[in-house]
Order: structure tokens, then C-alpha cells, then sequence
């Protein structure tokens, strides 16, 4: 039976003891859309259970690795109550299986790697990325938060860039990432095919066979002298601070420093994101240092359902429709300044749902592929 165009946004190929999956959205930036979340889980659950499966490499078609979530597919359910609460539940639900996945899995990151497409790198035994490779996580400055797990993956990076990482959406490039711990290779680009065939060739899972076989291929790193992760005394400095308005305030009096320019087009997109998405970001990745990684995939569900329901402002939908709808690049925030953003509302969207409506998280290996959305009680809502 021929395959339909839309089953194609995922090829999964089967070598051997290896499997492939390519994002095969070249033209969209490899965009994680429901489908796309869903094709993912069946092949990973699938191999995870053969034996025959050794090893698992995911790589984009095209000049992306993953720009992350489709942001149109929340924008167009804007008015409807819960219209991404299965993609949502899935995705989550998936970002734990990937970082607790049983299989050796290789990421190799060329271009974009953004959000939700970066939640599929970081996690991975080793992700290969080369001098294309752009990283960030820029949801807060379009009223959303820091989601698929970089509550605790940026928590535990050095110092407060966590916090700085998440608050600007700093891109990183490829060599920053390897200095950073978010990945584990640098490859550069022209390699990055004979990397995938070695390992092809490899045909197992073997970690420390996977890991010399890449390290054949991989560059000693050095980091530019301007890298930001070379300005990490400011950074903790400004980024510690209790809250976005004495962190901007903080950053502010850092910019008019000689030799600090660096700080102002950081600064200047710090300003103009979205209040409630900074304060919700602030608070969800200072407490993933107190987390477990199941604790914050909890935490974060909540915080994109409620989000996504406007119980704390309508920002999320103002910033896509200003970022990639009218691409006016203009959005109007409410409310629109820091001090105006309620304590109370923040907290609000922190509460823990009742149990039954929690992202549950696998305790037992017996349990490991179950609490899929159609058995969840969600599943009875619609």
C-alpha cells in the first residue's frame, strides 16, 4: 500500500541492529507536529522492546534538525477548549521515554535545533553537532515557558545559564554546546555522513564502540573568546537575582560597562518578551534544581495546559500570531509590564492538577510504555 504524504513527516528505516528516524519536514524546519509526536513514540516504543534494536540514531532532513513545536497547530485552537491537550499530553509523556530510553541513541544535529526539536538532542547518550548547528529555547519571550524538559535539563547547567539561556533565548552554535554539556561532539559538517555510515557499519549498540567510532570524526573544542559561555562571572551576577525586574535592572547596569556590548541586543529582546512568559520561565527553572526530571515533565504539563487555556494571560497567542502569523514582530502584551504580572495568578498555574489528571510518569519498568493518552482519563473527555 502506497504511503500517504502526511505518514512521511518521519521515515523510520530499520539496518540491521540499527534504526534511523529522520524528521522529514525539510521545507517546515522539521517541526514537531501531532503526528509527528506520535510517529516518534511508535518507533521508539517498538524498538526499545526488540532485541534486535541495538541502536537508535535520529537525525533532520534538510538544513534543520528541529525548529520544535508548530506553533500554528496551538494558534488554530485558540478558541476551542483543550484542542492540543492530546499532542501535549504525548509529547511529554514521550520526553520521558526519551531520557530514559534502554537503547544507545545518537542525535546528529545539523542546523536548527530549537525547543522542542532540541528536546531530542540533549537527552541522547551522544548528540553529534557541527558548526550549523543552532541552539535555543526561546518560548518565554513569546508568552510561553521553557518546556520538554529544559526546566531540568537547563537547571543543571553551570552557574545561572540556565536561567540566562532560558530568559533571552540565547542561541548557542555547535562548539558552545559541547562546552556547555548539552552536547557530546563536535563533527564538522562535510563529516557528518561519514559519521552516520560508520556507525551503520558499527551495527551495535556498544557505548564505547558507538563513542570512539564518533570520536574518529569529532574536533578537539575551542570556543570563541566573545562566547557568552565565556561571560559566565555577568551572567551569574545578573541571573541569580529574585526576580526578571532586578535581573533586567541588574543586566542594565552591566551593559554601560566597557567592554560589555555584547549585552544590549541581549537586552533589548529580554525587554520586549512577554512579562508572564519571564516570570512563569523564571520561577518553573529555578525549581527544577530541587526536581526530578518526572517532577518537572509534571510540572511543565501543567504549566503548557494552563497556558495554553489562558488562565494566566492571553500572551502565548499574542506571540505566535505576532512571531509567525502577522510577522509583525509587534505583540502587545497584558499585562504589559513585570510589576503588573500577580503573584497569585503565577502560582495558579503551578497548583497540581488531581492525580487522575497528572502526566504520569512510568515508576516501574513492568509500566514502562503505559499511561499512553488513550488510556488516560483525558482520553473519556472528548
Amino acid at each position: 500500500m502506497a504511503q500517504q504524504p502526511d505518514e512521511q513527516v518521519v521515515i523510520g528505516e530499520e539496518i540491521d541492529h540499527v534504526r534511523i528516524i529522520t524528521l522529514n519536514q525539510p521545507r517546515r524546519l522539521n517541526v514537531i507536529s501531532p503526528n509527528v509526536v506520535s510517529l516518534l513514540a511508535q518507533y521508539l516504543e517498538k524498538w526499545e522492546k526488540h532485541d534486535d534494536a541495538k541502536l537508535v540514531i535520529i537525525k533532520g532532513a534538510g538544513r534543520a534538525f528541529s525548529a520544535g513545536g508548530d506553533l500554528k497547530v496551538f494558534y488554530d485552537g485558540r478558541t476551542s477548549k483543550d484542542s492540543c491537550l492530546e499532542v501535549v499530553y504525548r509529547m511529554y509523556w514521550l520526553c520521558h521515554h526519551i531520557h530514559t530510553y534502554k537503547k544507545t541513541q545518537v542525535a546528529l544535529v545539523h542546523g536548527i535545533s530549537m525547543g522542542g526539536g532540541a528536546s531530542l538532542m540533549v537527552p541522547m547518550k551522544f548528540s553529534v553537532v557541527t558548526e550549523k548547528t543552532v541552539f535555543s529555547t526561546p518560548e518565554a519571550s513569546i508568552g510561553f515557558h521553557t518546556d520538554c524538559g529544559f526546566s531540568f535539563m537547563h537547571s543543571h547547567l553551570p552557574g545561572h545559564l540556565g536561567e540566562f539561556l532560558a530568559l533571552t533565548g540565547a542561541r548557542l552554535n555547535g562548539k558552545e554546546l559541547v562546552v556547555a554539556g548539552l552536547a557530546t561532539h563536535f563533527v564538522p559538517s562535510e563529516k557528518l555522513p561519514e559519521v552516520e555510515k560508520r556507525l551503520i557499519s558499527l551495527n551495535t549498540g556498544d557505548e564505547n564502540s558507538v563513542k570512539s567510532s564518533i570520536e574518529e570524526f569529532s574536533e578537539e573544542v575551542q570556543i570563541d573568546g566573545e562566547s557568552v559561555l565565556n561571560k559566565q562571572s555577568i551572567i551569574d551576577e545578573c541571573f541569580s537575582k529574585d526576580t526578571v525586574t532586578d535581573i533586567i535592572k541588574s543586566f542594565e547596569a552591566e551593559a554601560g560597562k566597557e567592554g560589555n556590548g555584547w549585552i544590549g541586543p541581549v537586552l533589548k529582546g529580554l525587554k520586549r518578551s512577554s512579562p508572564t512568559g519571564l516570570k512563569i520561565t523564571l520561577r518553573s527553572v529555578r525549581e527544577g534544581r530541587k526536581q526530578t526530571l518526572a517532577e518537572c515533565l509534571k510540572k511543565e504539563f501543567r504549566l503548557t495546559i494552563n497556558i495554553l487555556r489562558s488562565a494566566i494571560s492571553t500572551d502565548v497567542y499574542e506571540g505566535i500570531r505576532a512571531l509567525t502569523i502577522d510577522k509583525d514582530n509587534a505583540p502587545k502584551w497584558d499585562p504589559p509590564a513585570h510589576d503588573k504580572v500577580e503573584d497569585e495568578k503565577v502560582d495558579s498555574v503551578f497548583k497540581p492538577f488531581k492525580e487522575e489528571l497528572e502526566l504520569p510518569i512510568p515508576e516501574k519498568d513492568e509500566c514502562r510504555w503505559d499511561g499512553k493518552y488513550e488510556k488516560s482519563v483525558y482520553a473519556t473527555f472528548k
